[in-house]
């Protein structure tokens, strides 16, 4: 025993002095052994970092020696592994062991291969003798997460635009870049994955020249995934992107950008601090809500949460202040010192939602913890709107049932993606079950008065009346698309915005063999299956991306579904005119296989006004009332029968078709498949 005790002693002796001369080495590490605190908002972190005993004294790092940058690219180009080289590079984390996707913290991130949450993380790096503070923000690849890419780029002053050498520009690329560009910031261009067998940097060089009309002259060229001239990637950060602008003795300025819940200390914000000087213990007042905060902790995220107690001019880092409710983070907040009123900080143009979609609990008395969850998540996710169906009685608001789905929220998104993504994290993180009904999108009615009204809900559709009297026109929005693939795709693409009702507005070849082609489509469109037809008719090769692009005119009428001529209105739907047919006979179809048999015929039929589109009838369920009868004439048997068709017509004239909930869960659940 006592042997053992000596083996452990001198061990932990020979760590202790290793750890020791590592930290003094550093002119900004104290040597002193703390409690690294890890609030980690992922239950399948793994993460190793390469020194974790030491305190950061952030105060002998001027402003001038700092660098926000981004790392911007079409998805699955190679972001994320990256940052995972640069952080080993940096020792920020532990080279020993895989390092997958460090910075992507989200359980849907890892199943699903992608980042959807943008990340930061700070690093030190030595470079020409010169001690450095490089805050890294690692942002999502997909057009339904660009609100994330917007916001990260506003905290930065250069971006590495980040380009796969085998498959070359893509939409996304393309839509990253002009947002850097709009930012104003520096854009170094980076190639990655040229150890592939099809690899042809020549080539995405060219393209990128043609694109951009960027001199791709020292252009880097690495390999993430194996290491290759990762090396360079930090001296031409150093070189190329400058330092903040801010002021460390003008009066603390920041500006709130990112923001969680933890369940122990409540909501965490990640502060970008333009002037001055922020501590802990030091009371700060919201621009927004004019309340005023005391400073419990601050610090860097380094990968994790590492308190600091101190954050100046040009710093990014994080700050627990007492906020308890989600609702008192705003997302482009600006925070400064009370009794030192400073000017306000522009922040963020609002996310505009371009898919909405009804979200209900399975099990109506989850509805109280279901708002709680949803609240906390949109912390998180600022680019999500929440709205909750009321109506206003007397003197109270009183929340109705949608539909027979139940009390529930319209949440508007950037995208189907994005949809899918949140009830994903709503079931992952919050343990909820729900459902989400189909996606839908704004539409536009303008009156004669020269009022318009935008509406979300085919419950607000202006009905034959009142169309006819005071509606001038409908209008739908409408998005630029662009979609770059191969040329001998062309016929295919065409063939399928064609079918789409689309307008195509541009094409252009970006190489001798990829073609760009840009395309005026209804967003009502897109939000569907496109995505999906655009890859199967590209064999995968196409890539997609749009931008809203205001509302047209467009033909459009409310279909409803009625049940024994009575309507079902959580099954009504907005559509363009030329759809009705199609839509209106799926939908009895389906419905005929969800609802059960009554005792009675059962009519489902899908009308436009007054006119019938479609019709199913679900047969009645029959007592055999012959069983009985062993002989005797027919007209016994024929008696009986005719007796039983006159009480099924009385009960069909008293009798409810009731559509049960299970009924709506199994429709929308065809209706997404």
């Amino acid at each position: 025993m006592a042997s053992h005790y000596l083996l452990l002693k001198n061990v932990c002796r020979s760590y202790s002095s290793r750890t020791l001369s590592h930290a003094s080495a550093w002119g900004f590490y104290r040597p002193l052994f703390i409690r690294k605190q890890w609030y980690s908002k992922s239950t399948t972190e793994k993460l190793k970092s390469a020194d974790p005993s030491r305190t950061i004294d952030l105060k002998s790092i001027p402003a001038e020696n700092i660098r926000n940058f981004s790392i911007i690219a079409h998805i699955d180009h190679g972001k994320s592994t990256l940052a995972d080289r640069l952080l080993e590079l940096t020792r920020t984390i532990s080279s020993s062991g895989s390092n997958k996707q460090v910075l992507d913290k989200l359980k849907v991130e890892r199943e699903r291969g992608i980042t959807v949450k943008a990340q930061t993380v700070s690093m030190f790096y030595e470079y020409k003798n010169k001690h450095y503070l490089l805050n890294l923000i690692d942002t999502p690849g997909h057009v339904d997460f660009s609100y994330e890419v917007s916001r990260s780029l506003a905290a930065c002053q250069g971006t590495l635009l980040l380009v796969d050498a085998a498959q070359g520009i893509q939409a996304q690329t393309v839509a990253n870049f002009y947002l850097a560009y709009g930012e104003g910031l520096e854009i170094i261009p980076v190639l990655n994955k040229v150890d592939l067998p099809g690899a042809e940097p020549e080539r995405v060089m060219k393209q990128i020249q043609s694109a951009f009309e960027i001199d791709t002259g020292n252009i880097l060229q690495i390999s993430a995934k194996t290491g290759i001239n990762i090396e360079s990637v930090l001296p031409s950060v150093i070189e190329k992107i400058p330092s903040p602008k801010g002021s460390m003795t003008k009066p603390f300025r920041g500006l709130l950008f990112d923001s969680w819940f933890d369940k122990y200390v409540g909501v965490v914000c990640m502060l970008g601090v333009v002037d001055g000087v922020i501590r802990k213990g030091d009371k700060v007042l919201s621009a927004y809500s004019d309340t005023r905060y005391e400073v419990t902790e601050i610090g860097i995220m380094h990968p994790e949460q590492v308190p600091t107690g101190y954050l100046h001019a040009g710093q990014v880092g994080y700050i627990v202040c007492g906020m308890k409710t989600a609702s008192e983070a705003h997302i482009g907040d600006t925070f400064y010192h009370i009794g030192k009123p400073v000017e306000i900080l522009p922040g963020f143009q609002p996310a505009q939602s371009m898919v909405f979609a009804g979200i209900f609990p399975v099990d109506t008395n989850d509805f109280k913890k279901m708002d709680e969850s949803i609240k906390k998540l949109t912390l998180n996710d600022a680019s999500v709107s929440v709205h909750k169906e009321t109506r206003q009685v007397d003197w109270a608001i009183v929340i109705v049932p949608i539909n027979a789905l139940g009390q529930g929220w319209r949440l508007g998104f950037l995208g189907t993606l994005h949809m899918d993504v949140f009830r994903q994290r709503l079931e992952n993180e919050y343990e909820a079950n729900i459902i989400v009904t189909q996606p839908t999108v704004p539409y536009k009615v303008v009156y004669k008065d020269g009022t318009h009204k935008i509406i979300r809900n085919p419950s607000e559709f202006p009905d034959g009346e009142e169309r006819s009297m005071k509606v001038v026109k409908l209008q739908e929005p409408m998005v630029l698309a662009t979609m770059i693939f191969p040329d001998e795709y062309m016929g295919k693409m065409i063939e399928l915005c064609g079918t789409r009702r689309g307008e195509q507005r541009d094409y252009i070849y970006v190489d001798e063999k990829r073609v760009m082609m840009k395309y005026t489509l209804p967003l009502a469109e897109v939000v569907t299956d496109f995505y999906d037809e655009l890859k199967g008719r590209s064999s995968g090769y196409a890539t997609f991306d749009y931008e809203e692009a205001g509302y047209e005119d467009s033909d459009l009428v409310k279909m409803t579904v009625l049940l024994n001529s009575k309507p079902v209105d959580a099954l009504s739907v907005i559509l363009h005119r030329s759809q009705v047919d199609f839509v209106g006979r799926d939908w009895v179809k389906r419905l005929k296989g969800v609802i059960q048999r009554q005792l009675f015929d059962v009519v489902i039929q899908t009308a436009l006004g007054t006119k019938i589109v479609a019709r199913e009838t679900i047969s009645a369920l029959r007592k055999n009332v012959t069983a009985k009868c062993y002989g005797g004439d027919v007209s016994r048997k024929m008696k009986l029968l005719q007796k039983q068709k006159e009480g099924k017509k009385r009960m069909k004239m008293i009798g409810n078709v009731e559509l049960p909930q299970k009924a709506f869960y199994d429709f929308m659940d065809n209706s997404s498949s």
